[in-house]
């Protein structure tokens, strides 16, 4: 069977309508050989976001813009997704702005809502969000920064003006006199530092041996520390207790007037009478000294001895009396 020259020419143009839809649509971003899911997000502001920029699902670019559309009545922008994915996305889930960074436009980033078991069904609308991109976040860092640096610019300009009043012409010659003793002072300082340094050389020997004595001397004074730990200083003091309580009892007998001692120091009768045969003792020795043949008498033709003849001052009496 012949195909006519018409219907050959038919083919060729319907062919060539449908090639040229097909690549009007592919030209625009619609893929008529794929099934999109279509996705509806309402913005206040889409600025840096065009269509045919991509839709991102934790990272994955699963779709695209394909139309941003101006609502005349209230200024939102509609914007029309198409998603190419199997992925269960919830009616709750958010469609958010973002920047991925310096250099190309903003992106739509979802973030399904797991909790929220209602999926959304093709033509339905997300929740739109916008986050700020690297661009923003270190403008808006960026502002406080410029503040505090323009604060601190005008107070280091406030420092310089008061230097230049205070550094006239006479204060840079008292500045300029001020440096000049400072480094007279650093010369002497240098000189006392060397002078020091020639005295320890010279010394050295001597304080070797002071630090070699000290050292002896620490570890005598360790040594006897020692001791004294290893020595039962309790028992000792328990002891000089005990001993310093019988002393006390032996000066309470005392003071009391108990005893031998006690009496003698307490009793005054006692101390009368020997008081008194101190005093005849002594009138007795006085008188055999002056008076020696009364006591002593050594006769060979037998003499009679001397009579004792009373003293006139005679203290015993006196003492009696």
């Amino acid at each position: 069977m012949k195909i006519s020259r018409e219907i050959k020419t038919a083919i060729l143009v319907i062919t060539a309508i449908l090639l040229f839809i097909w690549g009007y649509s592919f030209l625009k971003g619609k893929d008529l050989l794929n099934k999109y899911k279509t996705f509806y997000v309402e913005y206040d502001n889409v600025e840096g976001l065009t269509p045919s920029a991509g839709v991102t699902l934790n990272g994955l670019t699963i779709g695209k813009v394909n139309s941003i559309v101006l609502n005349e009545n209230t200024g939102m922008l509609l914007v029309e997704l198409q998603l190419k994915t199997n992925f269960p996305i919830s009616k709750s889930s958010e469609a958010s702005i973002y920047e991925p960074g310096f250099i190309g436009g903003k992106q739509i980033a979802i973030y399904p809502n797991y909790s929220d078991k209602t999926l959304a069904k093709d033509g339905d609308r997300l929740v739109g969000n916008v986050k700020l991109g690297l661009t923003a976040t270190v403008s808006k860092k960026m502002i406080p920064i410029q503040a505090k640096l323009e604060k601190l610019m005008f107070n280091a300009d406030n420092l310089i003006i008061g230097l230049n009043n205070v550094l006239d012409k006479k204060g840079q010659e008292h500045l300029k006199i001020s440096l000049d003793e400072l480094s007279k002072t650093i010369i002497e300082f240098h000189k006392a530092s060397s002078s020091l340094n020639a005295i320890l050389d010279e010394n050295r020997g001597q304080l070797k041996a002071v630090v070699t004595n000290f050292n002896k001397v620490s570890n005598d004074f360790s040594k006897i520390s020692d001791s004294l730990n290893k020595a039962d200083i309790g028992k000792t003091v328990r002891n000089l207790n005990k001993t310093l309580a019988k002393v006390d009892g032996i000066m309470g007998g005392l003071e009391s007037g108990k005893g031998s001692m006690g009496k003698l120091l307490k009793d005054e009768a006692l101390y009368k009478n020997l008081t008194s045969a101190s005093k005849e003792l002594e009138v007795l020795l006085a008188d055999i000294k002056n008076n020696p043949k009364r006591y002593i008498n050594i006769s060979v033709f037998g003499g009679k001895a001397t009579p004792y003849i009373t003293p006139e001052n005679d203290s015993i009496s006196k003492i009696k009396n």
